[in-house]
């Protein structure tokens, strides 16, 4: 008998052993930067880029600015991808910071946000958000903290619940009209969020436009460039932004 539970509990452990393992090689297998993405992540004469401990920062060069943002990646996209759309918003002004997330998925570091306040102590506003699960891991996290912040944003995402309602947090919602979620799907999610939420829709503008890493699988052809995608994007949260501190 003992010999018996004995192989029971080995084939038990193998076998997660096999689907932790089978898990890692899935998420790790991310949709990679695209050229555009990979190019946006050198300074010039506008931005200021650094990696400071697996975040990337985007500082205006010639701005000290009061007002950060904080964006968390989709899942399973190298986070690199979304430096076009990033950049564009700290050419206006603004303090952006990409957080890396384990394994390809925002839920396993929710807390990034923290740290990226905790080391830039002279910016006075905060917002944070992402894409896609990214927007939404970045809601519990606004969720958890609503005296750190002022407002989150979504890209082509929307929050779990409705606890954002209970907070006096701002809401800024960007949604391409080709999205993979369908338009019926960000209708029916606006129950969840609060009533005076900002919505901006991109005519022609698909889920993974949002970063640069190519088609993904299930989402719908886009209208529009990448570039109009993102500069579309970067225009609507700058606007909103802006809004946060005068």
């Amino acid at each position: 008998m003992k010999k018996i539970l004995k192989r029971a509990v080995m084939i038990s452990l193998a076998s997660l052993v096999i689907a932790a393992a089978a898990f890692v090689v899935w998420a790790n297998d991310a949709y990679p930067p695209g050229d555009p993405a990979l190019q946006a992540l050198n300074s010039d004469a506008l931005v200021e880029v650094k990696l400071e401990d697996g975040v990337y920062t985007f500082t205006p060069v010639e701005a000290t600015p009061a007002v950060g943002f904080i964006f968390y990646p989709g899942g399973r996209v190298d986070y690199r991808a979304y430096a076009p759309v990033l950049r564009m918003i700290a050419e206006s002004g603004y303090f952006v910071a990409l957080a890396p997330a384990p394994l390809n998925l925002a839920f396993f570091d929710i807390e990034a946000a923290a740290r990226v306040q905790e080391r830039r102590p002279e910016i006075q506003t905060w917002a944070v958000g992402g894409h896609s699960l990214g927007g939404a891991m970045a809601s519990v996290f606004a969720k958890n903290h609503p005296n750190q912040l002022e407002a989150v944003i979504f890209f082509a995402s929307y929050p779990a619940d409705d606890s954002l309602k209970k907070t006096n947090l701002k809401t800024l919602s960007i949604y391409g009209s080709n999205d993979m979620a369908g338009m019926e799907t960000f209708e029916e999610k606006k129950l969840l969020l609060p009533a005076d939420t900002r919505y901006v829709v991109i005519e022609g503008g698909n889920h993974a436009q949002f970063g640069s890493y190519g088609p993904q699988e299930g989402d719908k052809p886009a209208a529009i460039s990448p570039e109009e995608q993102w500069a579309q994007a970067a225009a609507a949260t700058v606007e909103f932004l802006k809004e946060l501190h005068q």
